[in-house]
């Protein structure tokens, strides 16, 4: 089935931020997903976050994209974000206590991830349309909260909106 299962989504630290050579709106990222080597992540964050405030920060990311070059810079993975209704934007927040390279899954939806995303079978655009942030600032797909053992991921400011 084209749900949510088919995402590795995995928690990750970032562990340093630069900006983007050639695009004024892109941020070029090191984030460890709990594999060998920290993963190189293109983000369009610049005008929502700062390099201070995104070095350090644990966020869940989507681990089997395609890699695709973001304006010439190499991207292997993607930060999910939430964004409100004013534009609001900033990264979901895995729970306390989740290791990096810990699994966020959503109760009931269960199956392997593909491996690497096809990105012709837009697998990610498919499900992401039914992802969401709840009135509580929960991170949801069709309702259900993204999750790992040690609780819901969440949005630190942001209830009610769209995540992608």
């Amino acid at each position: 089935p084209v749900d949510v299962s088919r995402l590795e989504l995995v928690v990750g630290t970032v562990r340093s931020v630069k900006r983007h050579p050639d695009a004024d709106s892109l941020y070029v990222e090191e984030i460890d997903l709990g594999g060998d080597a920290p993963r190189q992540v293109v983000s369009g964050l610049v005008k929502h976050i700062s390099e201070d405030d995104f070095t350090g920060l644990r966020v869940v990311c989507v681990a089997n994209m395609k890699p695709s070059k973001m304006r010439g810079v190499e991207s292997t993975a993607m930060v999910l974000c939430g964004t409100n209704a004013e534009g609001k934007t900033e990264p979901v927040a895995p729970p306390a206590g989740a290791a990096n390279g810990a699994r966020v899954s959503c109760e009931g939806f269960v199956g392997d991830a593909d491996p690497t995303l096809n990105p012709r079978k837009k697998i990610f655009e498919t499900v992401s349309i039914d992802f969401s942030v709840t009135p509580e600032g929960i991170a949801a797909y069709k309702g259900v909260p993204f999750a790992c053992a040690e609780g819901p991921c969440t949005l630190p400011t942001i209830r009610e909106g769209v995540i992608k």
